[in-house]
C-alpha cells in the first residue's frame, strides 16, 4: 500500500503535455496462477481523488478495451465477484498495451468447509464510522438486518437509535423520507447484497441539517457497466396473523442514463395487545382507585410505494438527477376494543366500562426532487443545485362509543362521540453547495431555504350522553408556517498521521402557530450558529484515536404542534402542545480503535430543554394525559464497547455492549408543578453470530441475542427485555434466487413494562405488538443481474418531521 502511495504521488506531479487527443489502454485479466479470469469488470478512476471515470468488461478470454481516454494521470483496477487487483498508476499520453492485470483469488478451503464472504470492516473516519459490508456474510440479509447489526446501532422496539437518541435513515446521503414502519418496511424489500456500506454519523457534521440527530447512512454499491437488471422480492410473515409483502425493482444504464424504478404493496393485518395500569392516589398519598384496562387493537392497511429516479450526464461536466417518491396507504382500518375494571382502595370491584373506538385513515405523501451538478475546471471542484417539494395529506374519522357498568353488571350509562379530522403539509426548499479542493485540505460551503406551511382542522359531533372531558368547543383549527435560512462552511485537512474537520452552521427560523378556537398566537423568530469539530490520530495502522464535537436542535413534529386530542376513551387521550420549543444539545465523543477489531467510544450529551414523552394522571378528575413537553433539563452520558471479528474463517462475530446514563428533568404539572428528574443506568447488550454453513458460500445463518435492562422514555422507565433470532439464507441458482427463513423473538421476552412511578403519579403499561414471528422470504433476480444498484432516496431533513396520523 506504501509503494501505492508512492507511485501516486509521483505520478501526480508529472506534467501531461498532450491535450485534446484521445488514447485506448489495452489488457488482459488473470489470476494468480496465470489463468484467465473472463467477464471481469475494469475501472478507470482520477489519480487525485480516485472518481470514477469509466468502466468496461473484460469479455470470455479475459481480454478488455479501453477507448476514447483523455490525457491525464489514472489508476486503474480489475474487479470480479468481490476481488480485486492491485490499482496501477498510469500517465496516459499515449496508446498504452498492458498485458495482464492479476486479481487474487483466496483459497476457499479449510478442511470441511469452504468460505467465500469476506468479513465485515469497520474503520474510523474523523467525523463518523464505517461498516463495511459488501460481499461478506451480513450482506446476505435485508438492509434493514444490517442496520439492526451496525455497530453502535441500539434496537429498541424496532427504534433504530445511537447513543439513546433516535437515528434518521439516508440512503447514499439523502434521507428515507418516510414514517418509521415504512421505513422498516421499504428496507426490508431491499436486498442487502447492493449495500457497500453503512456509516453511523453521532455528530453530523455542518453540511447535513443542524436537525434530526444521528444518522445512519446507507451507501449503495454503484454499477459501472451498462445494462439492466430487475428484480422481484416478496416476504411472508406468519406471526398471530399471516401477512405479506411484495415489490419489483428495475435498473437499466446506458453511458449517459441511469433509470431506477421499484413499487412495493405492503398489505398487513396486526393486532396490538395493551395492558394500561393507573393507582389514583388522594392527598393523603394513598390510593383510592385502581384502574385495570385491557385493549385489543387490530390494524388493517395495505400501503404502496412508487419510486422512481432518473440520472442524466449531459457530458463530463454537468449531470442532472430527478427523484420522486410515492406512498400511499388508503382505507386503513383500526379497531380497538377496550375493557375497563374500576376498583377501590382495596382492590373491590367498583364498576366496568368497554369502549369500542374504530378509526379510517387515508394517508398520502408525494415527494419530488431534482439536483442540478456542475463540475467546474478546477480538479475536484463543483457546484450543485437542489429543489425539493413535499406535499402531505392525512385523513381520519374516528367513532368513539364507552357503556358504563356498575359490580354486579347492571347498565349505568353510555357516552359517545365522532371526529372528523384532515391534515395538509407543503414543504418546499433549496439549496446551493459549493465545494473544491486546496492542496491535500478541501473545502466546502453551501445555502438553503426551507418553507413549511401546515395546516390541521378537527371536528367533534354526534355526540351521544354527556362528559367532563370531551366537548364540541374542543373542534379547532390549526395553521403553522416555518421559514428556515441556513448557511454552512467547511474545512478538511489531512497529515500524515491526523485528519481534521471543522465546521460551522447558522440557522436562521421565523415560525408562527395559529389556533382559530383558542384564539392563541405562539411565533417564533431567532438565529443559532452550529459548530463542529472532528480530529483524528492514527500514530499507527493498529491505533487511531478521535474526538467530535457537534451542536445539534430538534424540532417538534408537526403533529406535536396540534392541540387536538385523539381519544382512547374519555378519559385517556393524547393531547398536542402548540408551546412546544425546539431544543438543542452538545454532543461530545471520544473514540479509541484497535486494529480495526475493537472500538471503544465513551460520550456526553447534553440534550438542554429536550422535547419529552410525558404522561400525567390527574387524581381528582381521574384522567390520564400523554403530551410532549420540553424538559427543565437532559443529560446522558455512557461508555460503548465493540468488537467485531472473525472467530474462524466461517464465523464471524460481532459484540456491542453500552453502558449507559440517561436523564431528564421535567415539571411534575399534576403535582404541585415541582421538579423531579427522571434517570435510568442501563446496559444494552448486542451479540451476533454470522455463519457460513456450505462449501461455496451459497448457505448462510445467523443467531442473534439482544438484551436490555432498562430504558428511559420522558416520564417512563422499562423494565429489562432480552431477544433471541434465528436466520437462514440460501442462494440458488447462481445467485438468482435467495430464499430466507428467520424466527424472531424466541422466547417471547421481547416486550417490557413501561412505568411512571413517582410523587403522587403511578401508572403502566404494557404493549404487546406482533413480535414473534417467523418470516420466509424470496428475492428472484433477473436481466444482468450481477449489476449493482445505485438506488437513492430524498434528503429533506423537513418531511422527518412529517407524522401519519395514528
Amino acid at each position: 500500500m506504501k509503494n501505492l502511495t508512492s507511485i501516486v504521488l509521483w505520478v501526480s506531479f508529472t506534467i501531461c503535455g498532450a491535450y485534446g487527443q484521445t488514447f485506448t489502454i489495452t489488457g488482459k485479466v488473470v489470476d494468480e496462477q496465470n489463468q484467465v479470469v473472463p467477464y471481469a469488470n475494469i475501472l478507470l478512476l482520477e489519480a487525485v481523488d480516485s472518481t470514477f471515470v469509466q468502466g468496461s468488461s473484460a469479455d470470455e478470454e479475459g481480454f478488455f478495451k479501453l477507448t476514447g481516454v483523455e490525457a491525464n494521470l489514472y489508476l486503474l483496477q480489475a474487479s470480479y465477484v468481490g476481488s480485486g487487483s492491485e490499482p496501477r498508476a498510469l500517465d496516459i499520453t499515449k496508446d498504452v498495451s498492458l498485458g495482464a492485470l492479476i486479481i487474487p483469488m483466496e483459497s476457499n478451503e479449510l478442511d470441511e468447509v469452504v468460505v467465500t464472504a469476506q468479513r465485515p470492516k469497520l474503520q474510523r473516519l474523523p467525523d463518523r464510522l464505517v461498516f463495511t459490508v459488501e460481499n461478506t456474510v451480513v450482506s446476505q440479509g435485508t438492509s434493514w438486518d444490517i442496520l439492526k447489526n451496525t455497530p453502535g446501532v441500539i434496537v429498541n422496539q424496532d427504534n433504530l437509535m445511537i447513543r439513546g437518541q433516535n437515528a434518521t435513515v439516508y440512503l447514499n446521503d439523502r434521507k428515507v423520507q418516510l414514517s418509521g414502519q415504512e421505513v422498516q418496511d421499504l428496507l426490508q424489500g431491499l436486498s442487502g447484497t447492493n449495500i457497500k456500506s453503512v456509516e453511523v454519523i453521532a455528530n453530523p457534521p455542518a453540511s447535513y441539517d443542524a436537525e434530526g440527530g444521528p444518522i445512519l447512512n446507507i451507501v449503495t454499491s454503484k454499477n459501472i457497466v451498462p445494462g439492466y437488471k430487475g428484480s422481484i422480492n416478496g416476504t411472508f410473515t406468519q406471526a398471530v396473523f399471516p401477512k405479506f409483502s411484495i415489490g419489483t425493482s428495475h435498473y437499466y444504464k446506458t453511458d449517459k442514463l441511469n433509470l431506477f424504478a421499484n413499487y412495493t404493496i405492503n398489505p398487513k393485518k396486526e393486532i396490538n395487545k395493551t395492558k394500561k395500569g393507573i393507582n389514583y392516589i388522594d392527598g393523603s398519598d394513598e390510593v383510592f382507585s385502581i384502574w385495570d384496562t385491557d385493549y385489543n387493537q387490530t390494524d388493517r392497511s395495505q400501503s404502496q410505494n412508487a419510486s422512481f429516479i432518473l440520472d442524466y450526464d449531459f457530458d463530463d461536466r454537468n449531470s442532472l438527477n430527478v427523484t420522486s417518491n410515492l406512498l400511499f396507504n388508503l382505507d386503513q382500518e383500526q379497531e380497538t376494543l377496550l375493557n375497563n375494571e374500576m376498583r377501590n382502595g382495596q382492590a373491590q370491584l367498583d364498576s366496568t366500562f368497554t369502549t369500542e373506538n374504530n378509526a379510517n385513515m387515508d394517508n398520502t405523501n408525494l415527494a419530488f426532487d431534482l439536483t442540478y451538478v456542475h463540475k467546474l475546471k478546477k480538479e475536484g471542484a463543483q457546484i450543485r443545485a437542489n429543489g425539493h417539494y413535499t406535499y402531505f395529506n392525512g385523513e381520519m374519522f374516528q367513532r368513539l362509543s364507552s357503556a358504563y357498568f356498575d359490580a354486579d353488571g347492571t347498565f349505568l350509562r353510555d357516552f359517545g362521540f365522532d371526529t372528523d379530522s384532515d391534515q395538509e403539509i407543503k414543504i418546499f426548499t433549496g439549496q446551493l453547495d459549493y465545494s473544491t479542493p486546496i492542496g491535500n485540505a478541501s473545502f466546502e460551503s453551501g445555502a438553503k431555504m426551507s418553507s413549511i406551511t401546515s395546516e390541521n382542522t378537527m371536528n367533534f359531533f354526534n355526540f351521544n350522553g354527556s362528559s367532563s372531558t370531551v366537548d364540541a368547543s374542543q373542534s379547532d383549527r390549526y395553521i403553522y408556517d416555518e421559514d428556515v435560512y441556513a448557511a454552512y462552511l467547511s474545512f478538511v485537512k489531512n497529515w500524515d498521521k491526523w485528519s481534521m474537520k471543522l465546521g460551522v452552521r447558522g440557522e436562521l427560523t421565523k415560525a408562527e402557530g395559529n389556533s382559530i378556537t383558542l384564539g392563541e398566537n405562539n411565533t417564533q423568530d431567532f438565529f443559532e450558529p452550529f459548530p463542529s469539530v472532528y480530529v483524528l490520530y492514527s500514530p499507527s495502522d493498529k491505533h487511531s484515536f478521535s474526538f467530535d464535537y457537534g451542536r445539534n436542535i430538534d424540532r417538534p413534529k408537526y403533529n406535536d404542534l396540534n392541540p387536538f386530542r385523539f381519544f382512547y376513551n374519555e378519559n385517556d387521550f393524547e393531547e398536542g402542545n402548540p408551546r412546544l420549543r425546539p431544543s438543542f444539545s452538545n454532543n461530545f465523543n471520544v473514540n479509541y480503535t484497535l486494529n480495526s477489531e475493537y472500538f471503544f467510544d465513551v460520550y456526553y450529551r447534553d440534550n438542554g430543554r429536550n422535547i419529552a414523552y410525558l404522561v400525567f394522571q390527574d387524581n381528582e378528575n381521574q384522567t390520564l394525559v400523554e403530551i410532549k413537553q420540553n424538559v427543565l433539563e437532559s443529560q446522558s452520558y455512557g461508555l460503548d464497547f465493540t468488537v467485531s471479528k472473525s472467530i474462524l474463517p466461517p464465523w464471524f462475530l460481532y459484540a456491542y455492549t453500552s453502558l449507559f446514563h440517561e436523564e431528564e428533568t421535567f415539571l411534575a404539572e399534576e403535582s404541585g408543578n415541582v421538579p423531579f428528574t427522571n434517570e435510568v443506568n442501563g446496559v444494552y447488550a448486542y451479540l451476533g453470530n454470522y455463519l457460513t454453513l456450505s462449501k461455496d458460500g451459497t448457505f448462510t445463518g445467523e443467531v442473534a441475542a439482544t438484551y436490555v435492562s432498562q430504558f428511559l422514555y420522558g416520564s417512563y422507565v422499562s423494565d429489562e427485555q432480552f431477544n433471541v433470532t434465528i436466520g437462514l439464507r440460501k442462494t440458488l441458482f447462481d445467485n438468482k434466487i435467495t430464499l430466507s427463513l428467520a424466527a424472531e423473538d424466541i422466547l417471547e421476552q421481547y416486550v417490557p413494562t413501561y412505568r411512571s412511578q413517582y410523587l403522587n403519579q403511578d401508572n403502566f403499561y404494557r404493549r404487546r405488538p406482533e413480535t414473534q414471528f417467523i418470516r420466509f422470504g424470496f428475492t428472484y433476480n433477473f436481466g444482468n443481474f450481477r449489476l449493482e444498484d445505485n438506488q437513492r432516496g430524498i434528503d429533506k431533513n423537513e418531511r422527518d418531521r412529517l407524522q401519519s396520523q395514528n
